[in-house]
Formats: C-alpha cells, structure tokens, sequence
C-alpha cells in the first residue's frame, strides 16, 4: 500500500460548526476561530478524505498511552493526534498551512516550529498512523469497537453523509 505524505491544513471552522450540529464530538475551537484555527493532518480512507486535529504538546501527554484512537506524537513532546475527532472534507472545506514566517511575531514563529516538527514525525511514521486510522474506521463502520472508545469517536458515516449534503449547498 502507497501512504501518501501527509499535509498540515486548516478547516474551515464554518464547515466544523456545521458538522458539529449532528455530532456534538466535532472539534470545537473556544477564542477567536481565525486565529487559532482548526490544524490537523490529512489524509484518505476508502478514497474520502480525512482531517485529524493535532494537538499541542501538553504534560499530561506524557502521562497517555498511545491507543487505537490517539498517537502520541514523538512519545509526547509534540503533542498528540486525535483520531476519534477526525471528521470527512472535500477540498473547498481545507486550506494548506503556510509555512512562510515572514512578518510573523515570535510566538506564531514557535507554533510554525512546532507544526514543522509535528509534520516531520507524523511523516516518518506514516505507515503506523494510516494503519490506526484505517482500523479505527473500520472498526467504528463495523460496530466492533469497544463501547468506551465508541463514545469519544465521531460517527463517519454521519459526518460523511452531512460533508456531501454541506458541499453540495456550497
């Protein structure tokens, strides 16, 4: 099997707001959604698109363990993926992250670092990260996951239905 690299974007937040009126687990961004947008990786499962939020590097990452809904990125020190929040998009929903730094303050400079370094490791590993997510969804499809992390899982075939119905009206 090919693993595509993968791409840091940002989602649309109107698009997750969306979402999150059928599945209360959609990700949500507290402040001001244009600066902090919504970061994660993307990637393909049964040829739809997929989007996974990053997390920022926390202590209690340290403390987690790596599940088949959650990788920690570089055992914690760049933070975590979530692929119980990972949500269906077509293109129109994403924008690539620009990398650029130019005429940024320095703390946007560390978050770039950071997405840089993310980016890094999650393509180094690629092969691990596609066949967690792969499962994952087919357990979830399947109805073969444990119930406890079937709760903190989106419901894909129902994001999948509400991203067609929600680019369709686009």
């Amino acid at each position: 099997m090919m693993y595509r690299r993968f791409k840091i974007v940002k989602v649309d937040y109107k698009y997750c707001d969306y979402l999150r009126k059928f599945d209360k687990r959609v990700i949500y961004n507290a402040g001001i959604k244009s600066l902090r947008p919504f970061i994660g990786i993307l990637f393909k499962i049964d040829n739809i698109e997929y989007f996974a939020p990053l997390s920022s590097p926390k202590p209690k990452h340290k403390k987690l363990k790596n599940a088949i809904d959650l990788i920690k990125i570089d055992d914690g020190n760049y933070g975590v993926i979530n692929f119980n929040n990972m949500i269906p998009v077509y293109s129109f929903n994403y924008e690539e992250f620009d990398f650029n730094m130019d005429g940024k303050s320095e703390k946007e400079k560390a978050r770039i670092r950071l997405l840089i370094n993310q980016l890094r490791w999650l393509n180094s590993n690629r092969k691990e990260i596609y066949s967690k997510s792969i499962l994952l969804y087919h357990l979830y499809k399947s109805n073969n996951l444990d119930k406890s992390v079937r709760d903190r899982c989106c419901n894909f075939p129902l994001l999948e239905e509400k991203c067609k119905e929600y680019n369709l009206k686009a």
